[in-house]
């Protein structure tokens, strides 16, 4: 279980430093507000317990699980209100979070619950009959308008472009934020996560996504591929 960081009085999240050998070139823009928000979301609703339980050891469970800890409820609040204010957080901010997120045991549950959870997010920033035409109208009218929508989440919340090839749709990030914050790629289920969610609620698509290309792999950028085809 991890242990709760010193309060820092709201400021960002500083995990301990890695091995220099696995850190990798990345850098970015400011980022959509929603991304360390569905981070931290994902970090409590995993280390809040499914039971009620005495108030000692509800304490001692906040002393020992980050996502219960007065630090992060206290960024949670103050992404919640960068959400609502619309404003960017730091690149440098949402890496450092989510590498100390990739030193837990269970960090690919996490990272793809908060993928789910910023898709839903940013999915709803796209108005509600525009959704449902996407989903519901014959594919000749629905698939260029779940296109369209889908390829403006891609640029404003997950700093990609997402081109389509034939029946497959192409994702392309160059810089993750979480793409070496956990081993053996781990952290790139964040996108992959968000991505089929995305699909799903965008185009009423289920199918796989294959992760064709990693920068924890030596790539320039990573890449995930989709099938949109409707369930």
């Amino acid at each position: 279980m991890q242990r709760t960081p010193p309060a820092n009085e709201g400021r960002p999240l500083r995990p301990t430093p890695l091995a220099t050998d696995t850190l990798l070139p990345l850098d970015g823009g400011p980022l959509d507000a929603r991304l360390p928000l569905a981070l931290l979301e994902a970090v409590k609703a995993i280390d809040t317990p499914a039971a009620e339980l005495d108030a000692d050891f509800v304490h001692e469970l906040r002393n020992k699980r980050l996502g219960l800890s007065e630090t992060v409820l206290q960024q949670i609040r103050r992404y919640n209100d960068a959400v609502r204010a619309r404003q960017r957080i730091g690149y440098d901010e949402i890496l450092a979070l989510a590498r100390l997120i990739g030193r837990r045991p269970d960090a690919d549950l996490a990272f793809r619950e908060a993928g789910r959870r910023w898709a839903r997010a940013f999915v709803d920033t796209v108005g509600g009959m525009r959704r449902t035409a996407a989903r519901s109208l014959p594919q000749i009218i629905a698939r260029p308008i779940a296109l369209g929508a889908l390829r403006t989440l891609a640029r404003r919340h997950m700093d990609g472009t997402l081109v389509r090839q034939g029946s497959t749709l192409l994702l392309d990030v160059r810089s993750p934020v979480s793409a070496d914050a956990a081993p053996k790629g781990a952290g790139c289920g964040l996108y992959e996560a968000a991505f089929r969610e995305a699909l799903l609620l965008m185009a009423d698509a289920d199918g796989a996504v294959d992760h064709v290309m990693c920068r924890s792999r030596g790539d320039a950028s990573c890449q995930w591929r989709a099938d949109w085809r409707r369930r």
